[in-house]
């Protein structure tokens, strides 16, 4: 189906491919790891490491500084931090970075992490800002790195990657309807469009249900970064982390309510990238218990 130019309704989700295979693209074939081959190209790296957090929660520094400088090197094929950082971004780029403001936001520790990263890579500090909120903050920014924390919503099924810039739209509250499926809409918008160089997601200590109001008995310490810079395909690997725990905690299939169509919506209606397992490889580093792929 074709959807340029034509507003999106709830019967072409239903009547149409998304409806139609959303189920099929959500639980579909397994992920490929390290070392093993994959026809895709879209690569998504899932770096853990124990130790990144104690028995209390509380994030080590040293441990994630480790754990950024391998995400960067793996994700962009790059020798060095300091090479991966200038293979996505521009000298004189403004860059901004968006976490997640509230309600399970982002660990303070990661957002500085790639702060530190990016000046030790030699960008400007004064070139770095916050990006996140209203219409005007990514309108000063040549370049936008995503840094949402893994987590499910009420609202929108998974409010990870695809949600991270609705405050941009300047109406949040026009995107929830018909299960969020417009989400993608956003990222087309003049001021965000074409912007976004990484997509790297705080899977230190994610929420699997109840998000984003923050539910101790669905929280645990995953210890991990997850990156890549097809935003789609890193929220399909987020939402396969995200279904595998809700299924090992229940003991079987726990479907998200509601669905999350705002993915398979992002690749097949707005074309933010691909949402198809066969062509998403996944490269897992570190830490392998628990990695919740399948």
């Amino acid at each position: 189906m074709h959807y340029k130019g034509k507003a999106l309704t709830r019967r072409d989700f239903l009547r149409g491919t998304i409806g139609a295979t959303l189920g099929a693209s959500i639980m579909g074939p397994k992920f490929v790891t390290a070392g093993s081959k994959s026809t895709g190209s879209t690569l998504v790296t899932i770096v853990r490491d124990k130790n990144a957090m104690d028995a209390s929660n509380t994030v080590d520094p040293a441990v994630l500084k480790a754990m950024l400088n391998e995400t960067l090197i793996k994700c962009t094929g790059q020798k060095t931090p300091k090479d991966a950082w200038n293979s996505l971004l521009k000298p004189n780029d403004t860059i901004g970075l968006v976490p997640t403001p509230h309600l399970n936001p982002t660990h303070q520790e990661v957002v500085d992490a790639v702060k530190g990263s990016l000046i030790e890579a030699g960008f400007s500090e004064g070139k770095i800002r916050d990006a996140q909120g209203g219409p005007d903050k990514p309108k000063s920014c040549t370049a936008l790195i995503g840094l949402p924390g893994l987590k499910a919503h009420w609202l929108t099924g998974i409010g990870t990657v695809m949600k991270l810039y609705i405050m941009y739209s300047g109406s949040p509250r026009n995107y929830h309807d018909e299960n969020s499926a417009k989400l993608g809409e956003i990222w087309n918008l003049p001021m965000v469009k074409g912007k976004t160089k990484l997509m790297l997601i705080d899977a230190l200590h994610p929420l699997c249900d109840k998000g984003p109001q923050v539910d101790p008995r669905y929280k645990w310490a995953y210890n991990g970064l997850i990156a890549g810079t097809d935003p789609v395909a890193v929220e399909t690997v987020c939402l396969r982390i995200i279904m595998e725990k809700r299924k090992a905690m229940r003991g079987e299939p726990w479907p998200l309510s509601p669905p999350p169509l705002c993915i398979e919506a992002a690749d097949k209606v707005y074309g933010l990238g691909t949402s198809n397992w066969d062509n998403i490889k996944v490269e897992n580093f570190g830490w392998e218990e628990g990695l919740l792929l399948g």
